[in-house]
């Protein structure tokens, strides 16, 4: 057998979980809730520090790793508003508008996971909508119980 061949084998005996989430078949791959909050915590970390695409890449596998539809909801949100800076750094404002109306649509649905998450959420939507309505520079995530800079 081949080395492709083996590959496919591999991967068709795997059988791939999926959860529906927004009416769509999407990947689920559980991790244990402490490396799913650490996840969170260093991709938020990485948005604060303006590193976009890491932050997109760290907040990844909490998202893909939880059954809480909020809570996937949300971290969906965080990573495509984390991706419209990306596409903010590479000067492209379509991309930013079209991610930043995707992460409100996504940050919206999933409310109901900011306290745990502690993101203040309303906060959050409320800097979305200004941005779309007059651009400027990268939106902060508020943190529940925290100052803004």
């Amino acid at each position: 057998m081949t080395q492709p061949e083996a590959e496919r084998a591999a991967s068709s005996n795997r059988t791939e979980r999926r959860i529906l989430q927004g009416g769509r078949a999407k990947a689920y791959r559980p991790i244990p809730a402490a490396a799913r909050r650490r996840a969170i915590r260093d991709g938020l970390a990485a948005y604060e520090r303006g590193d976009w695409f890491l932050a997109h890449e760290l907040l990844e596998p909490a998202w893909m790793g939880t059954a809480d539809l909020a809570e996937r909801e949300l971290l969906q949100g965080l990573i495509k508003l984390a991706a419209a800076f990306v596409h903010g750094a590479r000067s492209n404002p379509a991309g930013v508008a079209k991610n930043l109306r995707g992460a409100r649509e996504r940050i919206a649905a999933g409310a109901g996971a900011g306290a745990a998450l502690a993101i203040d959420v309303d906060a959050l939507l409320e800097a979305i909508d200004r941005w779309l309505a007059a651009g400027g520079p990268p939106i902060e995530i508020p943190r529940a119980g925290r100052q803004g800079r």
